[in-house]
């Protein structure tokens, strides 16, 4: 059911987004190992820094994560209640011209 609220209210699909991370730093290790041993520097600095980015990202999701429901709800928590006005105040529309 879409309430016109989800943009306030949308959640993170971060367990998705973790096993996505593992699987960028596994292929990562990879790129930096297979690059450097074959003699490519710069490519190898280039997975390194793949390699950087996917763990740095890892660490935030995990942090999420524990942090609790607030951040990362279980399945069996209902979806945030929509707000009681409209999200931003309402500006009037010109009257529309109707022909006869």
């Amino acid at each position: 059911m879409r309430t016109g609220s989800e943009p306030a209210t949308a959640r993170s699909a971060l367990r998705a987004r973790l096993w996505l991370s593992v699987w960028g730093v596994v292929w990562a290790i990879f790129g930096t190992a297979a690059f450097a041993l074959v003699g490519r520097p710069g490519w190898a600095a280039a997975c390194g820094v793949l390699w950087l980015v996917a763990t740095i990202d890892m660490a935030m999701v995990l942090r999420h994560i524990r942090q609790g429901p607030h951040y990362q709800p279980g399945r069996n928590v209902p979806p945030y209640p929509p707000p009681d006005g409209p999200p931003f105040p309402r500006t009037p529309r010109p009257p529309r011209h109707r022909h006869p």
